[in-house]
This record gives structure tokens, sequence and C-alpha cells, in this order.
């Protein structure tokens, strides 16, 4: 796994120390100065200024992000549906017999399009026959393995590697203010979990995501946690305001997503009292990533663009605000 240069050791202490960084320095460096860079800061600036109208303490100073399409990059299809397409090509070698459906053997054959023509239930699928049977420590170590060695079909970059730098700064700005960072995505729990301390500085208790059925088991001796088939909850949509309140325990005052599926946790973490900030990556650059919203397949944005402005939600347009898209080689 690789580490970001947002992300060295002092980014890491600044995770727990609660110090404000120094008003003057620019912690988005990756953001083109305009409307959109100014708003963060100037939200920042206000809640974090103990003489002002708007300060919140450090414990109040919680921020939420969503993961696929918003920390990182999410076409052709989510990464980790890639991952499950390789997991399963490596497992039906070994064992043709587990191939039960068309889904699966499109799958193990590396055909994406007749992958995804089973619609969600030969998703699932793919998903369960690929990520159980074997412990959460196992299945991590296989995520970083993947994450070592595949490679992005279009760009050749490491799929950990197409994270966004400018969200890499905020992540940081944010932490270096006192707040403390959460993902909650509807990428599952696990896959999550084995990347984002070393790809965003976000430890592993502090993700939030879709759950697979699991269960207490003693293998050799051991205790594990193993992967059973079938799924036990979906982080998305009204489902992530119901993880946040689970798991956090109180609404955030910055949130940031992509897409529809993020609407709902957006909504109820500006619904609520004192200052609030929403979110919204649009991913508008075809040059330097890809240009998709209203007629995605992926990452679909409708309603967010319709009434996130008038909720006062700040649209990022990325060919717009970001300087740079992702890290340097």
């Amino acid at each position: 796994m690789k580490k970001f240069a947002s992300m060295t050791a002092a980014a890491a202490i600044a995770t727990v120390l609660l110090v404000p960084a120094p008003a003057d320095a620019d912690g988005l460096p990756s953001w083109n100065e305009g409307d959109a860079k100014a708003r963060i800061t100037g939200f920042v600036e206000a809640v974090t200024d103990p003489a002002g109208q708007d300060y919140l303490p450090p414990s109040e100073r919680i921020a939420v992000f969503d993961n696929d399409g918003t920390l990182w990059a999410e076409q052709p299809v989510y990464f980790q549906f890639l991952f499950a397409l390789d997991t399963l090509k490596k497992r039906a070698a070994a064992d043709p017999s587990i191939l039960t459906s068309d889904a699966l053997k499109a799958a193990a054959a590396g055909d994406l399009k007749g992958a995804l023509a089973g619609g969600e239930e030969g998703l699932i699928e793919i998903v369960i026959a690929s990520h159980s049977g074997m412990d959460v420590e196992t299945f991590q170590a296989e995520v970083r393995a993947w994450l070592d060695t595949a490679r992005h079909p279009t760009t050749g970059r490491g799929y950990d590697e197409m994270v966004y730098q400018p969200m890499l700064e905020l992540l940081s700005y944010l932490r270096d203010n006192g707040f403390k960072t959460y993902i909650v995505s509807g990428g599952g729990i696990d896959f999550m979990r084995a990347f984002a301390e070393d790809a965003y500085g976000i430890p592993p208790e502090q993700v939030i995501g879709s759950m697979g059925k699991a269960r207490y088991d003693i293998v050799d001796g051991k205790p594990v946690i193993m992967k059973d088939p079938g799924i036990a909850f979906i982080d998305d949509k009204e489902g992530k305001p119901l993880a946040i309140i689970r798991q956090i325990g109180r609404r955030p005052v910055f949130v940031g997503g992509n897409s529809d599926g993020d609407f709902q946790m957006l909504e109820w973490s500006t619904a609520g009292d004192g200052p609030r900030f929403g979110l919204i990556v649009r991913h508008s650059d075809a040059e330097r990533e890809w240009a998709y919203d209203r007629e995605s397949h992926i990452g679909r944005l409708v309603r967010g663009l319709d009434e996130g402005p008038d909720r006062g939600w700040l649209i990022v347009d990325m060919a717009r605000d970001w300087a740079r898209v992702f890290p340097a080689e």
C-alpha cells in the first residue's frame, strides 16, 4: 500500500491534536481560488473561532464523507466490484463448481457486461461468492494484496492512487482544525477498512459501510470473525443516517458526497441546529477524470443537483474548482 504526501506522520498527529491550523496557512493547495474554496475555509474559520457566534467545540466537529466518487474514483464500476471479479476468477480456477449461475460464469471470465446483466441479484451473487468463507483478517489481507498489484483499466494507476488529491487535502485541513473525519459509504466495511487509514488517514473505527453476514468461530484454536454468505446491512440512501446515529451518535456538521445515494445523509446532517456544511462533488471533468451525473449508471446525481443549491449545499465542480485531480505520480 502506498501512503500519500498529505497523510504524513505530522498529519496523523494532527488528527488527535485539537489545535487549529494557522489562519494564513493554505491547507487546500489543489483547490482553485474561488467560491468553493472560500466557502469551505470560511465555514471552518467560523466554527473554530472561540470568539465567533458560530463556534463549535471540538466534540461537535464531526465530518463524514462518502467514499466511491467522493474520495476516490468510481468508474467504470465501483472498484470493490473489480476486486470481486478478480477474486472470483482465482477461486473459480481452483474450484469451477462454484460457478453456479450465468452471472458468476461471466464474472469469472472477466466479462464485465455479462456480469452486470444479472442486475442487483447478480451483483450480490458475485460479491457473496468472492467475499465470504474466510475470516475478516484474511479477507483484508487479500484486499491489500490486490491493491498492491491491480491496475485501473484506463489510467494504469493503482486503485489506491486514484484518490482525489483535493479531498485528501480537505480531510487533513479539517483534522488540523479539530474535526474528526469519518467515511460513511455504501462500500463494504471490511473492504474499506483494509486501506482507509493508509489512503486517507481515517482509522478503521471511523469507517462505516455496508456489512455482510458474519459469525464468531474458533478456527484451529483461534477466535475469529468469519465472513458468511448474505447481506446484513446496506449503507446507502436512508441507511446512511441510520448508520451514523448508531455508530457516531450525533449529526455531523460537515458532510460530503457525490451521488443521490448520499442525499439522505446530506439532508439529515444539514437539518441540525447551528452551522452546517453540505458538499457534493460533481464529476464534470472528462479530460482529467470522467464527466457524468444525471444519466450515469454509477454515481447518478439528479436530486442533489436540482435541490442542493437551494438547501445551501456547495456543488463542487471538478473541472472548475480543482487544480489537480489525482496525486502526483
